[in-house]
């Protein structure tokens, strides 16, 4: 089974961390993530969550960190998620893809139904 490469993105505003809701039409409906999404061929891992954000949330981030990319196999697909720290620049927030989103502190992100695979990484970025 071929491994998906896919960016996400730890958005800070300020205190708050961004999480967004999957919708009902996605698969892992209604699990809450990281934004991000797919590398496509020739683009490089930041212009590629750049972009994503971009295109999903409508904003511009600026990029602090790269954290441990996690790999996960789901029952029908695997992913290998890569993740960065950021902090919001510009643009106001739109959801184009989700059906939800929550600017949250730390205590309210554990609360939340993650999409496995980010799970590891949200538990590094409250370490760290």
């Amino acid at each position: 089974m071929k491994t998906i490469l896919v960016t996400c993105a730890i958005i800070k505003f300020d205190t708050k961390i961004l999480a967004v809701q999957r919708s009902e039409t996605m698969k892992l409906p209604l699990k809450w993530e990281f934004a991000g999404g797919k590398i496509e061929a020739g683009e490089s891992e930041v212009d590629c969550i750049k972009r994503e954000i971009f295109e999903e949330l409508n904003i511009q981030i600026d990029i602090k960190a790269r954290l441990t990319p996690v790999t996960h196999q789901y029952s029908d697909f695997k992913i290998k998620l890569i993740p960065f720290v950021s902090e919001y620049l510009s643009g106001e927030l739109k959801l184009r893809e989700h059906c939800d989103f929550l600017l949250a502190n730390e205590e309210e992100l554990l609360n939340l139904d993650w999409a496995e695979a980010d799970l590891p990484i949200l538990k590094e970025y409250l370490k760290a």
